[in-house]
C-alpha cells in the first residue's frame, strides 16, 4: 500500500528533529531513508510506525489516516537492528508467532511457516534456537516473521548493520530479490550509503531533519540537488573547489576552465567526482597539482592530488606510479562537472 506523509513535525522539548517532512512511498516501493546520525531518519520510521507520537502533520497508509491509531491497528511490520527474537523459542515459533496470536488455524500455521521458511533458505533450521543459528539466520528470522503476516508495508531500522561486510552484501541481494517477488512497499532506514543506493527504488535524504532530496540513486548521484547531497553520495566524496564562476568560465586557486556554461556566480564551487578525473602531464590538464599519497584499493588506486591548497582525489588505474611531490596535471570532461552556489549550497542550473 501508500504511505504518505504530510508535513510532518517531531520535537522532543525544544529540539526539532523532524521538521516539515513530505514523503510519498508507492504501493511496492523500496524506499530508502538515508542520513548520518541525528538526521531523523529513524525518528520518521517511528512515527510511521506508531512508536512515536506526531507533533503536527498527517500519517496515512492506504486510504487511512493512522496518525493516530496505536502500532498494532496500523498493518505494518517492522524488522530491527537487533533481531529482537524471543531466545525461549525455536526459529519455527518464531516466525508462527504473528498468526499464533491471531489464533490462526494449526494447519494454516504450519503451511506458512513452511512456505516463508523457504524464501529466506531457513527450512531446514526450523527445530533450532536462535543462540544456535549465525548472524545472518538470525537476521533471516526476523524477515520471515515479518513477511508471514503479509502486512501493508514493511519498515527496516537498520537490519543489516550488525552483520560482517560479507554477509551484508548477500544479505542486501537477498532483501532486493525478497522486496521484488513480494511486492510489498518497504520503506528501510540506513545510514549506508552503499545500502541505499544498491536497494532503494528512490532515495531520501535527510540533514538535520529536512529532506534534502528524493530521487533515484542514480538522478541522486549524476545530479545531486545541493552541495550537501553531493558530498554525502559517493566514496570517495565528490572533490569541490572554492572560486569565481564568470561568463561560464570557473577560476580558482588551482587553475582556470571553461565550464560549458553562460553562468555566472561571485561565491561558486565546482564539484569533480574521483572517477571523472584523470592525471595528465604538467600543463594538459584543467588543474595544476602535486601528487600528495597514492593509495591501491585493489582493482583500482586513488591518488590524492594537491592542487591551490586543497586535496583533489582523483580515481585512477591500479598501476598508477608517481612519487610523492611530482607536479602533475588534473583533467576532466566539463559535461561531468557540478556546480552548486557556496552562500546556500544549491546546485547551479
Amino acid at each position: 500500500m501508500q504511505v504518505t506523509l504530510s508535513n510532518i513535525h517531531k520535537s522532543f522539548g525544544a529540539v526539532d528533529v523532524v521538521k516539515g517532512l513530505d514523503l510519498e512511498v508507492k504501493d511496492g516501493e523500496f524506499l530508502v531513508l538515508l542520513g548520518a546520525s541525528g538526521s531523523g531518519k529513524t525518528t520518521a520510521l517511528r512515527m510511521i510506525a506508531g512508536l512515536e507520537t506526531v507533533s503536527s502533520g498527517t500519517i496515512r497508509i492506504g486510504d487511512r489516516d493512522v496518525t493516530s491509531i496505536l502500532p498494532k491497528y496500523r498493518d505494518i511490520a517492522m524488522v530491527f537492528q537487533s533481531y529482537a527474537l524471543y531466545p525461549h523459542k525455536t526459529v519455527f515459533a518464531n516466525i508462527a508467532y504473528p498468526l499464533a496470536v491471531r489464533k490462526r488455524p494449526r494447519a494454516e500455521i504450519e503451511a506458512s511457516v513452511r512456505d516463508v521458511a523457504r524464501q529466506v533458505q531457513l527450512d531446514g533450521l526450523l527445530d533450532r534456537y536462535p543462540r544456535q543459528l549465525s548472524g545472518g539466520q538470525r537476521q533471516r528470522v526476523a524477515l520471515a516473521r515479518a513477511i508471514i503476516r503479509r502486512p501493508a508495508a514493511f519498515l527496516m531500522d537498520e537490519p543489516l548493520s550488525n552483520l560482517d561486510a560479507k554477509l551484508r552484501g548477500y544479505m542486501r541481494a537477498e532483501l532486493k530479490h525478497m522486496q521484488h517477488e513480494l511486492g510489498i512497499t518497504t520503506i528501510y532506514v540506513t545510514h549506508d550509503q552503499v545500502e541505499a543506493m544498491t536497494l532503494a527504488h528512490r532515495v531520501a535524504l535527510l540533514d538535520k531533519g529536512v529532506l534534502q532530496q528524493l530521487d533515484t540513486p542514480a538522478n541522486i548521484y549524476n545530479h545531486p540537488a545541493n552541495l550537501f547531497v553531493a558530498g554525502f553520495i559517493g566514496s570517495p566524496p565528490m572533490n569541490f573547489l572554492e572560486g569565481e564562476l564568470k561568463d561560464g568560465r570557473f577560476t580558482a586557486s588551482a587553475g582556470s576552465f571553461d565550464t560549458g556554461s553562460r553562468l555566472s556566480n561571485p561565491r561558486a564551487v565546482a564539484g569533480i567526482r574521483p572517477e571523472d578525473g584523470r592525471v595528465t602531464a604538467p600543463g594538459q590538464g584543467k588543474l595544476v597539482g602535486e601528487v600528495f599519497a597514492t593509495e591501491l584499493i585493489g582493482d583500482h588506486a586513488l591518488v590524492t592530488c594537491r592542487a591551490g591548497g586543497s586535496n583533489v582525489i582523483v580515481k585512477v588505474d591500479k598501476d598508477f606510479q608517481r612519487p610523492i611531490g611530482e607536479k602533475i596535471g588534473i583533467g576532466f570532461d566539463e559535461k561531468t562537472l557540478h556546480l552548486f552556489d557556496s552562500r546556500n549550497g544549491n546546485r547551479l542550473a
